[in-house]
């Protein structure tokens, strides 16, 4: 069941890599590890990606914590960096102390998310590094298709792959085609350690409403996700509305 799960796994991994091309000879691929269940998995899969392809897309890869000071225990992502053999790098920041002691912020996860982005790129950059790697699954593209829906009226959602020109960096999402699900299941069979979430906002945010509707979704419909990615993968603009011809009105 495990080589099964595996191989599927690194299937759905390398037919995104592929469908993108996320991956190209010569790059250096920064992994963001939180040191949560799904970039701890994407490390693994990326690690077993290259060793696969080794001759054929040889690549370089990276690993980067950004350390927020809310104090944790990153002694198991050492560990398991160093038994996949691949570097790492711990960046220490201020961005809790920001968030939770200067601005008190009660809702910071949009903060937070815009802080974090810009250490990691900058500590990209510094390591001389190309792409950087994060670890949105399927889940995390339908949960923010609908958080863009719900609470902003727009229907968007993140890209595969994003070039970003200010900085030179490229973005790129392997895990589009995975479910969470499927993250959760090789977590415990291949005994990937997580590394507990210390932020007080953790579990307490619109994204987590965002995830029981999805959950919700599922169980009445269980092959949503699938039609979801089908309809990302199938998309025709001529089947939604054209444009207003008048741009500067807004509805009503």
């Amino acid at each position: 069941m495990s080589k099964n799960l595996q191989k599927l796994f690194l299937t759905q991994v390398t037919r995104a890599i592929s469908h993108f091309k996320m991956i190209e000879p010569g790059d250096k691929v920064v992994v963001g590890v939180s040191g949560g269940k799904d970039s701890s998995t994407l490390l693994f899969f990326l690690n077993m990606y290259r060793h696969r392809y080794l001759k054929k897309i040889p690549f370089e890869l990276h690993a980067v914590h950004l350390d927020m000071g809310l104090g944790a225990d990153l002694a198991p992502l050492k560990e398991f960096c160093h038994r996949l053999n691949i570097p790492l790098t711990i960046k220490k920041t201020d961005i809790g102390t920001i968030l939770f002691d200067i601005r008190k912020e009660t809702n910071p996860c949009a903060l937070c998310a815009n802080l974090r982005r810009g250490a990691l790129h900058n500590t990209t950059l510094e390591l001389g590094f190309n792409k950087v790697a994060l670890a949105h699954h399927l889940d995390d593209v339908m949960e923010t298709f609908f958080m863009s829906l719900i609470f902003n009226g727009n229907m968007k959602t993140f890209a595969p792959k994003t070039y970003l020109d200010r900085t030179d960096l490229t973005v790129i999402r392997p895990f589009i085609y995975v479910t969470e699900d499927q993250v959760l299941e090789l977590v415990d069979l291949e005994n990937i350690p997580v590394v507990h979430n210390p932020c007080p906002a953790n579990k307490k945010t619109k994204r987590e409403e965002i995830k029981h509707l999805v959950d919700n979704l599922a169980q009445t419909y269980p092959d949503i996700r699938q039609k979801f990615l089908t309809s990302l993968l199938n998309f025709d603009a001529k089947n939604l509305w054209p444009a207003r011809e008048n741009k500067k009105g807004r509805w009503g």
